[in-house]
């Protein structure tokens, strides 16, 4: 077996320059050993690959290249074990569909409304003239689409009661006292609600409760009318022809969660950060959501094409994924050049492929035109990942990005409060601006017809 270069460090001293600025970390990589090097972890190599040719060949070679999913194992205390990370095979496919029914095509469409009246309601609820933190704003705006989208709920008690355990669960999940355990297992040691990792357990089981008790309720008063993920996981079939369980249905939402609430939130916050830091980007953006006219149909507003560039372009810098779920050679192959042996673990460096000048020239300009002048390969622009992990929420999440971003554009006037350049902060899977984003709200015109409200900035 020959490997690709790499740095010859203890794999301890690795993982802690890695685990304490990622970015940092992968950029030194490829400065020194190529967008293709090895790390090693004990005896097992780990293959980084960051460019489109080894790109398709991983998400292509699916005979020696496996998805395998024993490779997440240690996410299963936040996904479960019946989480589509750690499925193979026919259950992965057959729970992957499930959930891609309610999260694509037409059935999406039907959240448009929802998701800018959510956008609103938030935004409305920030004092005029006083700075707040974008990050946090946009987590609240998307988690009130979680509770739309995934579960249904609008209102009620069990509506309230998610939403505060939501906010709750998932912002203890990315703290140190759970990412810390979960890289170590020796620590997961739940010795009760006050302990830190019991807290964890404890706020899960909560969580539990409350979605056992709503899928309880829907399949004796099944409704007919509902449009939500939930409902339909819950009267699906699986691969055996069989309803799924309660576990099984359960298992199948805390990946959808963090990555509905954070990655998206991160998302819309880097859209905010480059729109209002680059003004003839913004004005061009507001000049083609404004040739819509007033209160436009929110599938008009997803079409435009400046903002799909847009969009493509945050989540190029920053994509909502910066590398590939790792895959496993299980025979004998070739990846780039290299002859891989049984074990090795391949990682697709999404990151490093949106930076690479070749494809991108100077790749840390903001400039979406880029996507207007070119079509860019699966290979090339991957943004929620490739082959058989793809994100299924990926339709979704964009289709909220768009809509979240021309509300805001259209109906408030914000402004940054700081002209230095933002970097990413690792928080769980997600980089969204170390600083959270602090940003001013100036105005707030929801109609035409009204006045509206200034405050100068």
């Amino acid at each position: 077996m020959n490997l690709p270069p790499g740095p010859k460090l203890p794999a301890w001293l690795l993982k802690m320059q890695f685990t304490a600025d990622p970015l940092r970390f992968l950029d030194q990589m490829k400065q020194r050993y190529g967008d293709t090097f090895t790390i090693m972890s004990e005896s097992t190599p780990l293959i980084f690959v960051g460019n489109p040719l080894g790109m398709k060949q991983i998400f292509t070679n699916t005979t020696e290249i496996i998805a395998a999913g024993e490779l997440n194992e240690e996410a299963a205390p936040l996904v479960g074990k019946n989480g589509l990370l750690l499925l193979d095979g026919l259950r992965h496919r057959s729970r992957r569909k499930l959930l891609m029914s309610p999260l694509h095509g037409n059935k999406v469409r039907v959240y448009g409304e929802q998701i800018c009246d959510v956008t609103e309601k938030v935004m409305n609820q920030l004092p005029l003239g006083k700075s707040f933190l974008a990050y946090p704003t946009m987590q609240k705006i998307t988690l009130e689409v979680i509770l739309n989208t995934l579960f249904g709920l609008h209102q009620g008690d069990r509506y309230q009661q998610l939403k505060q355990l939501l906010t709750s669960l998932m912002n203890y999940a990315r703290s140190p006292f759970v990412e810390i355990p979960l890289s170590f297992p020796f620590l997961q040691k739940d010795l009760g609600r006050w302990s830190p990792w019991g807290k964890f357990r404890y706020l899960w089981r909560q969580f539990d409760k409350l979605i056992y008790a709503e899928i309880s309720d829907r399949r004796h008063q099944p409704n007919p009318d509902t449009n939500d993920v939930l409902s339909e996981l819950i009267f699906a079939r699986n691969e055996t022809g069989e309803l799924l369980t309660n576990e099984e249905i359960r298992d199948l939402f805390p990946s959808l969660l963090f990555g509905g609430r954070d990655a998206s939130a991160t998302a819309i916050t880097w859209a905010l950060y480059w729109l209002y830091r680059e003004l003839q980007v913004r004005e061009k953006l507001l000049l083609e959501i404004n040739s819509l006219g007033e209160s436009p149909n929110p599938m008009s507003i997803v079409e435009l094409p400046y903002l799909n560039a847009v969009c493509n372009e945050i989540l190029r810098i920053y994509p909502t994924q910066f590398v590939t779920f790792p895959r496993i050679v299980e025979s004998p192959t070739q990846l780039m050049g290299y002859n891989l042996s049984p074990g090795a673990i391949i990682i697709g460096c999404i990151y490093l492929t949106h930076q690479n000048p070749e494809l991108y020239p100077q790749p840390q300009q903001f400039r979406p035109e880029r996507f207007l002048e070119k079509q860019y390969s699966p290979y090339e622009f991957m943004p929620f990942g490739g082959g058989a992990r793809r994100c299924p929420g990926e339709a979704l999440a964009l289709f909220e990005m768009k809509l979240v971003l021309a509300t805001i554009l259209s109906h408030y006037q914000l402004a940054l409060t700081n002209t230095q350049r933002e970097k990413p902060q690792p928080q769980g899977a997600n980089y969204p601006p170390a600083s959270r984003l602090k940003m001013v709200l100036c105005e707030i015109q929801q109609h035409q017809e009204q006045q509206p409200q200034v405050i100068r900035c």
